[in-house]
């Protein structure tokens, strides 16, 4: 009987880990005729699947500065690769920390929720950053 129960849950549980995905952003200094971008600018996952943001270049980390209620402040080291496995729907909004004025932002928006985009719009932004959430807006 327990024999039975150890081998469901290993299958309930690799069942679930099979279904998360996990999507790669890389962190450029130039992408095309952008400087300090990420290479995904929005990104529209489900919750449990995970981003790794990958440090090609130098110089870059992520910061969030927007997210849903409850989720945990989220700050990256710089030069280093990066990742989150997101729990909670709804909108997240980052940042390149020394690159925010130049526009290095981007959005998760996870199961398709956008039920606190009105809190994200509230958020301060710096510099080119300010243009570029527009056109990201527009994205959604």
């Amino acid at each position: 009987m327990i024999k039975k129960i150890i081998i469901s849950l290993c299958f309930i549980f690799f069942s679930f880990q099979l279904s998360a995905k996990t999507l790669e952003i890389e962190m450029l200094n130039k992408l095309g005729k952008e400087k300090m971008v990420y290479s995904v600018k929005v990104a529209k996952i489900d919750v449990d699947d995970k981003i790794i943001w990958k440090s090609v270049s130098k110089g870059h980390n992520v910061e969030f500065i927007g997210m849903p209620k409850g989720v945990k402040k989220f700050k990256t080291k710089i030069n280093k690769d990066a990742e989150f496995i997101f729990k909670k729907k709804g909108v997240y909004l980052y940042q390149c920390t020394p690159h925010k004025a130049m526009g290095m932002i981007g959005l998760v928006i996870v199961d398709n929720d956008k039920s606190n985009l009105d809190k994200i719009k509230k958020v301060k932004l710096y510099g080119k950053s300010k243009k570029i959430f527009k056109k990201l807006l527009k994205e959604l």
